[in-house]
């Protein structure tokens, strides 16, 4: 099955609005804005959540897996700081500063399977010792022979076949998440995987696809080859090898579209500054950030690791 093609039983569900059309809150009646690239809105004058199915297209499929939320707000923040306050090199500012701007939001990824095969060719060495004599002058001026062993390496020639199945490689659907930002707060434990129902993302913030099938299943793939590269290294017999040369088919390919649970937060430390965003796994806690640095900190660490070597250099100078 296909990025974006919609699993048999699958369907529409209940409601459905065009990306200008409004809702009626199902609570008090209000008229409700839906953002295009959300799923989900929280009614302004009830507080009641409401949560919108659209009908399955090839880029913007309807989720087929869910992860919950088991991090709460306050482990985000108090994960986040202890995060910032770690960064040595970071203005002052930046680390004292309070994440301002907290959001859980349900990000769209694609969840990828497939089945691949392998042709491989490569150079294995295998290490033996010799032993061999040698003559050397010991410490009162005499010949004498000794002996003493050294490692060679035999090498041969190997190709063949190699099959293995590729599973659980998560790929981001999101424009606004990279997809090296979700490599860095991975894994996620998939054991936990439910079945997508409206009520677990009913208010919270939820992320319609923004990246095509196309894009997440090209990302997928080079995750995927990679992944066989690692495992055919592994594979190798041996003590060693080189030249390790490979042709992979990807077949049997799945990928299915699933929400997962991540906190966003927003850090202002200055008014002429970016804001640095953050990234904490709602399962796991594992957190991402690009720091910002100071120049000021970075300088003084330079000037006292040139003292250092100067001081060593004086001391090993003085003692010869």
């Amino acid at each position: 099955m296909q990025p974006g093609q919609q699993r048999p039983g699958q369907h529409p569900g209940q409601q459905y609005a065009a990306a200008t059309q409004q809702l009626e809150c199902d609570s008090c009646g209000a008229a409700l804005d839906l953002d295009p690239h959300r799923r989900t809105t929280v009614c302004l004058y009830c507080a009641s959540p409401a949560v919108v199915q659209r009908p399955a297209s090839p880029n913007r499929p309807n989720p087929t897996f869910v992860l919950a939320f088991v991090l709460t707000e306050d482990r985000a923040r108090q994960i986040a700081q202890r995060w910032a306050r770690g960064r040595w090199l970071a203005p002052s500012a930046f680390r004292n500063a309070p994440a301002d701007e907290v959001r859980g939001v349900y990000v769209p990824a694609y969840l990828y399977t497939a089945s691949a095969h392998s042709t491989y060719s490569a150079s294995i060495g295998e290490h033996y010792t010799v032993t061999e004599s040698y003559t050397t002058t010991d410490s009162q001026g005499r010949t004498v022979t000794r002996t003493r062993t050294r490692t060679e390496t035999e090498w041969r020639q190997l190709s063949g076949r190699h099959a293995a199945y590729v599973a659980d490689i998560v790929v981001t659907a999101s424009r606004g998440i990279p997809n090296h930002e979700l490599d860095a707060i991975e894994p996620f434990d998939l054991r936990a995987l439910h079945r997508y129902s409206p009520k677990v993302v009913s208010g919270w913030i939820t992320e319609e696809p923004s990246l095509t099938a196309a894009q997440c299943q090209q990302m997928a793939q080079k995750e995927a080859l990679e992944e066989i590269g690692r495992r055919l290294g592994a594979f190798m017999p041996g003590d060693k090898h080189a030249n390790l040369r490979y042709q992979t088919y990807l077949q049997e390919q799945d990928a299915v579209l699933t929400l997962l649970p991540i906190w966003v937060l927003a850090v202002r430390y200055h008014p002429e500054k970016e804001v640095v965003r953050l990234l904490v796994n709602g399962q796991t806690g594992r957190i991402y950030g690009r720091q910002p640095y100071s120049w000021i900190k970075i300088t003084l660490l330079v000037v006292v690791l040139l003292a250092v070597v100067a001081a060593i250099v004086v001391v090993v100078v003085a003692s010869q």
